[in-house]
């Protein structure tokens, strides 16, 4: 397999990426693919480290609207964009960053000028929304906002002129691959219980990026049209967490079972799940 080297970090900082397993989903990437397919985008690690395999187009689509409009201000708004970002920087503090999370602007410029800051210097980085409003929630994460120097800016650009991203259901993203394709999946974890078979108590929510959250029943969902990926010879590989319903979901793939560390809390700050982490990489065949 080529010897990928990341054309750019990610740029968005999102609560279970992938920057750390590369080494791990590369390897079961093919060497060329005609068109890109990912339905679960989130800060892009893969796309971003294997984007020259693809001799086509790039499919990236989100289900979070703000992180969808940052990407393409990203690609097709830098110009406008920038002194946007030059003047969150300007005024960065811990009180600033409530004001900021506090506005909704119409502009979708500003909207994702406001995005990539909030992002940036939220706890964690993580983007949590309310399940009522929608509304943005995470505290603030105690660290300066540096921005984006040229460089980045330009080898992003470069980097997504064969992207499209789209805010859209994964059903809707998944009709779209055709033989000769590749898809990449990372859907939310599901979180873990306390107790099996209890519903509540969660050890951790990894499931929350917008107002919906992702549930059993997308997964059970998702594994049928992995399966009618794979009928129709279209290859595919999924991160997920080793468990037993993601095995038996998955029975009919090949499950490559590994561990991996996670330091992650939950918005208590306490934390919530062990530093090594069951993974799996679930392989179409």
């Amino acid at each position: 397999m080529p010897a990928d080297v990341p054309a750019i970090k990610p740029f968005i900082r999102w609560a279970g990426g992938k920057t750390k397993l590369l080494p791990r989903i590369l390897p079961h990437v093919p060497d060329s693919v005609r068109n890109y397919h990912e339905p679960f985008l989130g800060g892009g690690a893969v796309f971003l480290a294997m984007h020259s395999r693809v001799t086509g187009r790039a499919h990236l689509a989100d289900l979070n609207g703000h992180l969808v409009n940052a990407w393409n201000a990203m690609r097709d708004n830098q110009a406008e964009l920038t002194p946007l970002l030059e003047a969150h920087k300007a005024r960065d503090s811990k009180e600033y960053y409530y004001e900021v999370r506090a506005q909704a602007p119409d502009d979708p410029i500003e909207q994702a000028a406001r995005f990539l800051y909030l992002n940036a210097t939220s706890w964690n980085h993580l983007w949590r929304e309310n399940s009522k409003t929608g509304a943005m929630n995470t505290p603030w994460g105690d660290r300066a906002f540096r921005g984006f120097d040229a460089t980045t800016l330009d080898t992003l650009r470069s980097t997504l002129i064969k992207a499209y991203v789209r805010q859209e259901d994964f059903r809707e993203s998944l009709r779209r691959p055709q033989p000769g394709d590749f898809v990449y999946l990372d859907p939310p974890y599901l979180p873990l219980f306390t107790k099996p078979g209890v519903e509540k108590e969660p050890t951790a929510k990894f499931n929350k990026y917008t107002a919906k959250t992702f549930e059993k029943i997308d997964l059970e969902e998702l594994a049928k049209l992995c399966r009618g990926l794979s009928e129709q010879g279209i290859r595919w590989v999924m991160s997920n967490r080793n468990t037993d319903d993601v095995r038996e979901l998955f029975e009919f793939a090949t499950v490559v079972s590994f561990t991996t560390h996670r330091s992650l809390a939950a918005q208590s700050r306490r934390e919530v799940e062990a530093h090594h982490s069951p993974e799996a990489l679930i392989i179409g065949k």
